[in-house]
């Protein structure tokens, strides 16, 4: 029981540290010198990343497995 609630606390931990560096990179890279258009590209791969993180996330600890 213990080993769960530790495993979605950590889980939890990790992607909203993870969310928060990548998000911050594109916001700084949008509002910097490669500006909207520059940063576009770089916004959907992040958009996909986090996706496929929050997935994973969602896979190894919320689902409930037989």
């Amino acid at each position: 029981m213990i080993s769960n609630i530790l495993r979605l606390v950590t889980a939890m931990l990790g992607v909203g540290m993870v969310m928060t560096f990548v998000i911050g990179l594109s916001i700084s890279i949008s509002s910097g010198f490669a500006g909207f258009w520059g940063g576009l590209p770089f916004a959907i791969i992040i958009a996909i990343v986090l996706a496929m993180v929050l997935y994973d996330f969602w896979d190894e600890c919320i689902r409930r497995r037989d």
